[in-house]
């Protein structure tokens, strides 16, 4: 199973060098080992041929349906949490399925109310929806302990869920978290500017990562993620947590990540820098270090019940 395991990963590992930085936040082993026994090879990217999953719709009574795509397999499963207005086809969403597909661990990828292929209207979605969101994920499609991976917003979201879930999420890792960066980005602008926010109803969030040039947040949505901030006490969640992030993201800069090892109950914290990579993380070195640590996770886990 290990010898498996390792050819799995084996396949992903970059021609290049890493160019990455750990710093430990509490007692880890693991990763370090992988990486110095996998030996150096061209890497399989996303290959052409992969496992289709169907797209599927879960049934919510009183609640817009969430569109989704589920890869069965052994425990623990892969959950992928997408950031802000992003969708389950992402580059990262499609990895890592791919990833547990040669594992052959279950993986979920959907998108929230009123973004993507499911339903509701996106002007009426909060920080709060997207959380019941996320849980019904969990409660109703998710087949026994999970390991979530946050991406931005759904890093935010992803401690949300473990807080809320403790007896099913086993393991976190969160790619750029943006825990409270919204609010805080927002209440960072001039007092000017957030009253003609306010007046108008709506945030035009400046961001090289949207076809316009800009988010539009709407107003509503802020004020409602207020009451969802963390950083502000001790975060409840004790699992094994790994968070990526990289040294140029100009979106939520990397002492956010920081400041989230800090604060989580759990002492066995990562945090692992990218010097040279951006908010999205999503070049071939930065999967291949996302996909490692999904491994690095399991078998750590895999350790534990055993």
């Amino acid at each position: 199973m290990a010898v498996a395991r390792l050819a799995a990963v084996a396949a992903w590992v970059p021609y290049r060098s890493w160019g990455w930085a750990a710093a430990p936040v509490g007692p880890h082993r693991g990763l370090g080992a992988l990486l110095a026994l996998i030996p150096q090879r061209a890497p399989r990217w996303l290959p052409a041929c992969r496992q289709k999953t169907s797209l599927s719709f879960l049934n919510r009574p009183d609640l817009p349906n969430l569109a989704y795509k589920k890869l069965k397999g052994k425990s623990p499963g892969i959950v992928f949490i997408p950031g802000y207005l992003s969708y389950m086809n992402g580059t990262k969403a499609l990895a890592i399925e791919e990833f547990c597909k040669s594992l052959g661990h279950a993986c979920i990828r959907f998108d929230y109310s009123g973004v993507g292929s499911s339903d509701g209207n996106l002007e009426e979605s909060t920080l709060g929806k997207w959380r019941k969101d996320v849980l019904s994920i969990i409660d109703d499609l998710a087949d026994g302990p999970q390991i979530l991976v946050g991406s931005s917003l759904g890093g935010w979201l992803m401690l949300h869920a473990a807080i809320a879930r403790p007896e099913k999420v086993v393991a976190l890792i969160g790619v750029a978290t943006a825990a409270d960066t919204l609010v805080t980005k927002f209440n960072q602008l001039p007092v000017e500017l957030k009253k003609e926010v306010e007046m108008k109803g709506v945030w035009s969030m400046p961001s090289k990562y949207s076809e316009e040039g800009v988010y539009n947040v709407q107003y509503s949505f802020i004020k409602e993620a207020e009451h969802h901030c963390l950083l502000h006490s001790p975060i409840p969640v004790n699992c094994p947590i790994r968070l990526l992030h990289g040294m140029k993201d100009d979106i939520v800069p990397w002492h956010t990540s920081m400041q989230v090892a800090d604060r989580v109950l759990s002492t066995d914290v990562d945090v692992i820098l990218r010097k040279h990579s951006d908010h999205q993380m999503k070049e071939k070195a930065d999967i291949q270090l996302l996909v490692y640590t999904i491994d690095d996770l399991i078998d750590k886990l895999s350790t534990i019940v055993n």
